[in-house]
Order: structure tokens, then sequence, then C-alpha cells
């Protein structure tokens, strides 16, 4: 009766947690409502270990940004957006540049997607005996992780007053889905949190995963293949993690050897971002 009690009690604060996290992801300020992009999102209000936030209005994550209207322009000035760091390869980039307000740093930072050809990923994912496989190894890869996204840290150390920093691929889901988790990661916000933003993709882009999910089967992808590459499974972030965690012993050793976060700078980071 004793140890029943107590699974009853570890499920029923599990659920608690999981009911606050889920209250967190989708609080109504996080979605930033845009004409001609999805998936674009707010990362503030996330706590920490230490018992602070993320600030809100600082660090926004996205999908495409290629078709923005005017109106969607004034807002991202209105949040003072100073720095755009784009995570695709040249190809999507040639194929869909980046709208952005005048004044705003572009950074292209295409490492590890350098080589990237859509209509040969589709064709693999189409031969895949495990339609996750190809999605697994890409997040277990950590060679390119250092060239991809210590100048998004290094950025976001450069900002100034109230200004704020924008990251983002085509879905806004794996590279940019990685981007938050080592950013939230420096912050101190627990994995659990960070998993479950991750997985808010499934929601914050659901219209023009739709849409995607309908011009892949266009182009032959079966319908099986397609929705795995789309989902955001927390499986596939989590795998990340475990890469990192083997290679570097932790995320801490991690952020500090390969983007040059000693403890001096991850202080100034969470000093900049935190509340």
């Amino acid at each position: 009766m004793k140890k029943t009690f107590i699974l009853l009690a570890s499920l029923l604060v599990s659920g608690t947690v999981s009911a606050q996290q889920d209250t967190l992801v989708y609080n109504a300020r996080r979605a930033v409502t845009l004409e001609g992009s999805s998936n674009f999102r707010d990362l503030g209000g996330y706590p920490t270990r230490d018992g602070r936030r993320v600030q809100w209005g600082r660090i926004y994550r996205s999908a495409d940004i290629s078709k923005l209207s005017d109106k969607d322009l004034k807002t991202l000035e209105a949040v003072h957006l100073a720095v755009d760091c784009d995570l695709r390869s040249p190809e999507e980039v040639q194929k869909a540049p980046d709208r952005i307000p005048t004044g705003v740093q572009y950074v292209h930072l295409p490492a590890g997607s350098e080589h990237i050809q859509m209509a040969k990923f589709y064709e693999a994912m189409q031969k895949s005996t495990r339609k996750d496989t190809l999605l697994l190894q890409t997040y277990r890869s950590t060679e390119h992780l250092k060239a991809k996204y210590k100048p998004l840290f290094d950025h976001l150390l450069s900002l100034k007053g109230d200004e704020s920093l924008l990251f983002h691929c085509t879905a806004g889901k794996d590279r940019t889905g990685i981007g938050a988790a080592l950013i939230l990661s420096a912050l101190n916000v627990d994995r659990q949190t960070i998993l479950k933003d991750y997985q808010a993709t499934n929601q914050f882009w659901k219209a023009d995963r739709e849409r995607m999910l309908q011009g892949m089967a266009q182009q032959g992808l079966n319908p099986e293949a397609a929705r795995s590459l789309l989902d955001a499974n927390p499986a596939y972030l989590e795998s990340t993690f475990q890469a990192i965690d083997q290679k570097y012993g932790s995320m801490d050793q991690f952020l500090e050897k390969e983007m040059g976060l000693t403890a001096r700078s991850r202080k100034a980071l969470q000093d900049q971002f935190l509340k």
C-alpha cells in the first residue's frame, strides 16, 4: 500500500510539473504573429534552476522569414531586432533570402548544412528502412556545432540595451531547435522544459507543416517518411543531449569548450538575459 501511495504521489507531481511546463511553453506572450512566417516565438519566461527567468523580448526563434510583409518588418522593428542568424544552407538561402528590417545585421551560419540538397535528402528518406534514422544521425552529429552556434553566442553577448536577436532555419525545428536547446541550457533552464519548447514546434508550425507535407507527397515521398521528417519528436533532441554528454562529459563542459562560455562569460550571458 505504501509503495502504491508513493507511486501515485509521484505520478501526480509529474503530471503537475508537466502541466506547469505546458503553461509556460504556450504562454500567450510566446508566439509572435506574423503574416509571412510561422513558428516565430519568444524564448522568454522560462524559469532557471537558480530561481530567475529568461527575459521576454530578447531572444527569438523562427521558421523561414523570406516572405515577411511590410507589417511584419514593423513588428520586428518594434521588438528592437538587431541581429538575424540564418542557420540554413547556401542553397536554401539562395532560393529564399531573408527579408529583414533595414539596419538589422544578417549573419549566415551554414556549418553542417553546407551540402544539404533537399531532393537528395528526400530520396534517402524514401529508401531508409527506419524513417527516423537520417534525422537521428543529424541530431547526434557534434562536429559542426562549434562553427554553427558559437557565433550565435558571441552575438548574444554583443547585444546592447534592449536589442534582440533572432535565429532560424527553414522549419524552425531541427537546426533552430538545437540552437534553442544550447542557449536555454547555457541560461540554466532545465532539460525537460527545453524538450517541451522543442516539441512546441508541432503546434506553432502546424499550418505550414501540413502544407509542406502535401508538397512532399506531391514529390513522391511517402506520408510516413514525411511525417517523421517534420515531427518535432523530443527523442531527436534527446539524442543531441546524449551525444554531447557522451563526448564532453556534460553540457556545461561542452558549453565551455566549444561555445567559449567560461565561468565569467556564462555569468555575463545569464546576467544579460535573465532577471
